[in-house]
């Protein structure tokens, strides 16, 4: 119960703040010397985050859930912008799983995610809104996101930096990195889920308390960025990777 409490708070924080969540359920575990969550609890962990960004983000899921013509478009460059991320994690399922169990190159790849996003801060700041992208856009974010494959750079990281490197404003490269990454938590959670049947595998209670943990703490995490973002940037999450990653690596 304790382990699915925890992976819960590390799943619901980390894969929306731009910290990598990957990362941290491959550091933490080998940090505090515990096993990482199964299969069955990782499948369903992101059905907590999942529920969490939707609920965070209903309105404007809504608008393209009704297709009128802002919604509809909206809802073809998230399409759209999920595709290098899906082609890369089908052409290099085999590879990346090989870096789970290096929980030192995860510790490398979260420094480097720490200097990227300090890095954005020298950025100039845009003023584009999400209804102003267009296709090239969606494809440059999109190509951020299949970076987040690899363990330790952040997802939300990597694209809110690639939305600010297109024009658009601090909370508005938050809210298309969401955006985006609605179909990712959703594809990573069929995904697993049906690996999870496939096996014969159950869901236990302490599995579905991780879930609500994850739920929860995932909104409040979306809350929190989004706060951060508009008034601090993304320096201090920058600053947060690189002292954690560096101390992964040290004591790793």
């Amino acid at each position: 119960m304790l382990d699915a409490i925890l992976w819960g708070l590390v799943q619901g924080l980390t894969e929306f703040l731009p910290i990598s969540s990957s990362g941290h359920l491959v550091l933490v575990p080998a940090l505090l010397g515990r096993p990482g969550p199964d299969l069955a609890t990782s499948a369903m962990l992101h059905l907590g985050t999942l529920a969490a960004v939707v609920a965070y983000f209903r309105r404007d899921l809504l608008r393209i859930v009704r297709l009128d013509p802002t919604g509809r478009r909206t809802g073809a460059l998230v399409l759209l912008g999920t595709v290098p991320a899906a082609v890369a994690g089908l052409s290099l399922e085999a590879s990346l799983e090989v870096l789970n169990d290096r929980p030192r190159i995860v510790a490398a790849m979260l420094v480097v995610t720490g200097i990227v996003l300090v890095a954005s801060t020298r950025l100039r700041r845009g003023d584009r809104d999400v209804d102003e992208l267009g296709a090239s856009d969606a494809l440059v974010v999109g190509a951020a996101q299949a970076l987040a494959l690899v363990p330790g750079v952040s997802r939300s990281g990597a694209t809110i930096v690639a939305g600010l490197v297109r024009g658009l404003s601090r909370v508005e490269a938050a809210r298309w990195a969401f955006l985006l990454g609605i179909p990712a938590i959703a594809g990573a959670g069929l995904f697993e889920g049906l690996e999870l049947l496939r096996g014969g595998g159950g869901i236990s209670a302490a599995t579905l308390v991780g879930v609500v943990v994850a739920g929860v703490s995932g909104y409040a995490a979306i809350a929190l960025l989004l706060r951060v973002l508009a008034t601090r940037g993304l320096l201090p999450f920058g600053l947060y990777c690189l002292a954690a990653g560096s101390l992964a690596l040290v004591v790793l």
